[in-house]
């Protein structure tokens, strides 16, 4: 089979490029499969006619205009390997002519799952502000180091938010013996009762938990919806970590709650990326920060490529994809997560 009678594939992944996704093996196997047309994400609709009407499968998350798509009459899978669902193609038509949507995010559940236990314990311990003060000959011996410590295990444990990073953090924190609550009004009790875990309401989970793990997507309802009155009804001391997108908090109601000393945060995510030199949050004592690098690590990226080539491989035999996350009708536009312009 010569190169041009091999499926087509546009690969437009932009912030993430073909070599960052895949591994050198890997990406030999994708271009001896398909025949690979690269552009930019605003290049895909500029595209020949005939390059439109024969791609099979796009790579990444472009712009696509109802004309666009009337002209890809061969599609049949769209790969956000960005992972934010983003509201720039007629999703409608898409589902209605059985072309897949998926996402790759799964390959960030367990990274970040992982950085947010340390933050916990972190928060727990007060491990960076120690080794700070040791750095700078101000340690504190023993017990006079441990005056806010406390223990993650057996602690009361509330996660709001339960998809694959939720689920990713509870089989971590499940070694620590916690009981969990979970928020999630997307999920019926039942699926929660599976995972081991008490269906909840917000107002439980803020009030009863000494640790709050924050990993809800946004979306057009929740959109800065945990407030001041939020944080003011957690316990004294209680340890909040965001690890999803800081869109879902009124940031600066959370850094005055930290500023009060009535609970300590951390945050992987922020307002603004890259955060301001003179944000205030960059000083703020009880607030551990980190700089949106929880799941960015080159092993997630590499897990991008098998997932694509596995489900390109089902769709390939008529079959639907599995390794990645489908996009559903009924939730897809209500996705307000803002994409990441940088891996």
């Amino acid at each position: 089979m010569s190169n041009k009678d091999l499926p087509l594939v546009i690969s437009a992944p932009e912030p993430r490029t073909l070599g960052l996704i895949f591994t050198s093996p890997q990406l030999a196997r994708l271009r001896s499969k398909y025949r690979i047309v690269e552009t930019t994400a605003d290049g895909v609709a500029r595209l020949p006619a005939d390059v439109l009407a024969q791609a099979r499968y796009i790579i990444g998350q472009p712009p696509i205009s109802p004309e666009t798509l009337d002209q890809m009459k061969a599609l049949r899978c769209v790969f956000n390997v960005e992972t934010n669902l983003i509201n720039n193609m007629p999703y409608e038509t898409l589902f209605s002519r059985g072309i897949h949507v998926v996402t790759t995010g799964l390959v960030f559940a367990e990274p970040v799952a992982e950085l947010g236990l340390a933050m916990a314990l972190n928060l727990a311990r007060n491990i960076v502000d120690a080794d700070l003060a040791f750095r700078n000959g101000k340690e504190l011996w023993g017990g006079d180091g441990n005056q806010t410590a406390r223990l993650l295990s057996g602690a009361d444990v509330g996660i709001i938010g339960f998809g694959d990073l939720g689920r990713a953090l509870n089989r971590l924190l499940s070694g620590f013996r916690v009981s969990t609550k979970v928020f999630d009004p997307w999920l019926p009790p039942s699926i929660l009762i599976d995972f081991g875990v008490e269906p909840s309401s917000l107002e439980e989970v803020l009030s009863t938990s000494d640790f709050i793990f924050v990993v809800a997507s946004v979306t057009s309802e929740n959109q800065g919806f945990l407030g001041a009155d939020a944080f003011a009804s957690m316990r004294k001391g209680a340890a909040f970590i965001l690890l999803s997108r800081a869109g879902v908090v009124d940031f600066p109601a959370l850094m005055a709650a930290v500023k009060s000393g009535h609970i300590v945060a951390a945050s992987d995510v922020f307002p603004e990326e890259p955060l301001a030199a003179d944000h205030p949050v960059r000083a703020l004592p009880g607030f551990l920060r980190s700089a949106h690098r929880a799941g960015a690590l080159d092993i997630a990226f590499k897990r991008m490529g098998d997932m694509v080539l596995e489900d390109m491989d089902l769709i390939d035999r008529g079959l639907p994809p599995l390794r990645s996350k489908r996009a559903e009708r009924e939730t897809v536009s209500r996705m307000r997560s803002k994409p990441a312009d940088r891996n």
